[in-house]
């Protein structure tokens, strides 16, 4: 290699550039590197030249069309040093063929970010560049970083490498690029910082492998312990392990092989070259190389170790850890043995951090110190999960909750519904608007919040004799306040009476399953509804036809009939019809209720019903929320038991206002208990005691 310690490979001063800048992965790490040391000259990337990359306000990286073009553009000390190549695995040779044929090259080292380059280009890679002594660190590096100059290339350390690298006395060398990132946190609960953490990549040809690396940390003097994360595939470990034997290496290393359980599975890792290609490259050859080596049984966190002679000498070598979380105690034993002084005291304690806690109703049954808390996720892992969380059919991840919220917040000054501030809901004066962005997440369109008024209007009453309206009487004449009649309205709503726009939505949606409807609200898209229509209808006939000729009940369409409006050739509930002359006027379709609508003339036409049944409110409001929310789901920020609730939620939220009306209602004017049945009209069909022992006798 053409360098001779590892501050050769990167150090304070050099002038790194980008290949293929633009993409959304080297832009957004060149923004997080230019931020932690601002060592990026600039990048290239095709038919973007004269673009730049804005890194803040004041401060940006200017884009060049060509490497070429960058060099020869740049002053003479901002030339780069150092590239990291971020291109396609197709282009990366020819990328990496420009820098080299540069006359007067000032590149030093090259890291191939790259994953999945051809075993053919990436031995053509090391050919040139060891022609023109140039270094390569990869392909499928994730980078470096040299902490004791604060600088990086790649995204070695994610957004922000303070948190988990701090000066120290450690060198990492990790196939793994993540694993760089997490050996150095669980370093940090020993007492120990970092001097390099290095991800040599984990194709099936590497570059720069552990016997380059750890030749080089031989002689850089901020080096007195290495942690070498190894999976299987290739021989590079055995080349390192005859290397030390040979020049009886001088620093201790402690090694953590991965991927015996997949070996056992027959399974391999995820990286190109974790592949078992023979003999001595498997997860198994690679420990007894290890252990071989250090003349001491793998690390065993619950022996107490003596300090011996014995022990000192093998671990000059070095011991192998079986489990990530037993390094900082390894470590630490190094360090102690050894008389290595710690770089600090240990400012993280070592615990466990469950991202996921669930004990199905099952913890409180547990003795509180097992009793685990959800942990928090460290980046990048928090975004993906926090995406996920929204996804159909996922299973969001669960916490307590007792005092965090992401409907609501309050920071001591500000109360918010997912963000927006309630004073500023209070100068709109929507409640509407307001109560569906605490219930979706996010603000429904003008429209749709007409509409959804619409909806809340509609499920106020249904009369006195409604259930609903009869609780909330029953409560007030039994002398209770308001919020228990009010309650008592809730109670007495259900899948029969209310619920049926939840049951409407789990229809709709079962019947436009694997239609590829985009947007509910253009008409285009119902250019297939009457195929739709046709093929839902015959599939209900038949169900029907089958379950009467069984003499069995059968599921029956929900919200499509209504027990008052059945009389006429064509039947309307007025209600829905008040949404549907809206949604006309202001020109707005609504695939959904146009589906109703379609299905009930269809039914009539095939015989199955003798006049057009009403499509009732329940189904106009299902119709409503499911087109409010359907984008939402498309785009999985919602759950789909979210937009069922939604649709009985509406429904609930009406119809309690309108109980509360039946309570001020019945409390001025009802007489006590006159929803009391007399006893005269009350029935006993059990027989007396006395009649039971005639009737036995």
């Amino acid at each position: 290699m053409r360098a001779k310690c590892l501050s050769d490979i990167l150090k304070a001063g050099d002038r790194v550039a980008v290949s293929n800048i633009t993409g959304r992965e080297a832009a957004g790490v060149t923004v997080a590197s230019q931020k932690y040391c601002n060592n990026i000259v600039g990048g290239w990337a095709l038919g973007k030249g004269g673009q730049n990359v804005e890194i803040s306000i004041d401060s940006k990286v200017p884009v060049y069309a060509t490497f070429e073009e960058m060099v020869r553009s740049l002053p003479e000390d901002r030339k780069p040093n150092k590239i990291i190549v971020y291109s396609p695995p197709a282009a990366v040779y020819s990328e990496i063929k420009d820098i080299v044929s540069l006359h007067n090259n000032p590149v030093e080292t090259i890291f191939v970010v790259t994953e999945h380059v051809s075993v053919e280009v990436t031995a053509k890679i090391s050919e040139v560049c060891k022609a023109a002594n140039i270094d390569v660190v990869g392909c499928n590096s994730l980078g470096v970083i040299n902490t004791h100059d604060g600088v990086r290339v790649g995204a070695v350390g994610s957004n922000d490498p303070a948190n988990s690298f701090k000066k120290g006395s450690a060198t990492i060398i990790s196939n793994s690029g993540n694993m760089v990132n997490t050996m150095a946190s669980y370093l940090l609960s020993s007492g120990m910082g970092t001097a390099f953490g290095i991800s040599t990549g984990k194709d099936m040809l590497i570059q720069s492998p552990l016997k380059n690396f750890l030749e080089l940390a031989r002689d850089e003097e901020t080096t007195k312990l290495i942690i070498a994360y190894l999976e299987p595939g290739g021989i590079y470990e055995k080349q390192a392990v005859e290397m030390m034997v040979e020049t009886k290496y001088p620093k201790p290393v402690i090694s953590y092989i991965t991927g015996e359980i997949l070996q056992k599975c027959n399974l391999s890792l995820g990286h190109a070259g974790a592949v078992v290609e023979g003999k001595g490259t498997s997860a198994t050859d690679k420990m007894e190389l290890f252990d071989e080596y250090y003349g001491i049984e793998p690390f065993d966190p619950s022996k107490k170790y003596e300090k011996t002679e014995k022990l000192a000498q093998a671990l000059k070598r070095g011991i192998r850890i079986t489990s990530l979380h037993h390094l900082p105690a390894a470590a630490g034993l190094i360090c102690d043995v050894l008389g290595i002084e710690r770089d600090f005291k240990p400012s993280k304690p070592l615990s466990l951090n469950p991202w996921f806690v669930d004990y199905k109703g099952k913890g409180k049954k547990l003795p509180s110190k097992l009793v685990l808390h959800h942990g928090v996720i460290p980046k990048p892992y928090c975004d993906q999960v926090k995406q996920l969380s929204g996804s159909i059919g996922a299973n969001p991840s669960r916490r307590d909750m007792r005092n965090a919220s992401h409907c609501s917040s309050n920071d001591g000054a500000t109360t918010c519904i997912y963000g927006n501030s309630v004073e500023d809901e209070m100068r709109k004066g929507s409640f509407i608007e307001s109560v569906m962005t605490a219930w979706l997440g996010e603000k429904p369109q003008d429209f749709e919040v007409k509409l959804l008024e619409k909806c809340f209007i509609a499920a106020l009453t249904n009369g006195p004799g409604t259930i609903s309206a009869q609780g909330a009487k029953l409560s007030t004449s039994a002398g209770n306040d308001p919020n228990t009649a009010m309650i008592a309205t809730l109670a007495c709503i259900g899948n029969v009476h209310g619920g049926n726009g939840r049951v409407a939505v789990e229809y709709l949606i079962k019947v436009f399953n694997g239609v590829n409807l985009n947007d509910p609200y253009n008409p285009e898209e119902a250019l297939d509804l009457q195929e739709i229509v046709n093929k839902e209808a015959e599939r209900f006939n038949k169900q029907r036809n089958a379950a009467k000729d069984a003499g069995v009940d059968y599921q029956r369409i929900p919200c499509l009939g209504h027990p008052v409006f059945r009389d006429k050739p064509v039947n309307y509930d007025p209600r829905e019809r008040i949404i549907s002359e809206y949604l006309r006027e202001k020109n707005i379709h609504n695939i959904f209720l146009e589906f109703y609508h379609q299905m009930a003339h269809k039914l009539k036409e095939i015989g199955v019903a003798s006049q057009v049944w009403a499509v009732n409110v329940d189904g106009a409001i299902a119709s409503v929320v499911l087109a409010t929310c359907w984008k939402s789901l498309v785009e999985k920020r919602i759950t789909l038991s979210r937009v069922c609730d939604l649709a009985f939620m509406v429904f609930a939220l009406g119809r309690v206002a309108g109980g509360g009306g039946e309570y001020l209602d019945h409390k001025d004017f009802g007489s006590a208990m006159d929803m009391r049945i007399p006893v005269s009209q009350c029935k006993s069909l059990t027989r007396s005691k006395d009649r039971r022992r005639e009737a036995r006798a």
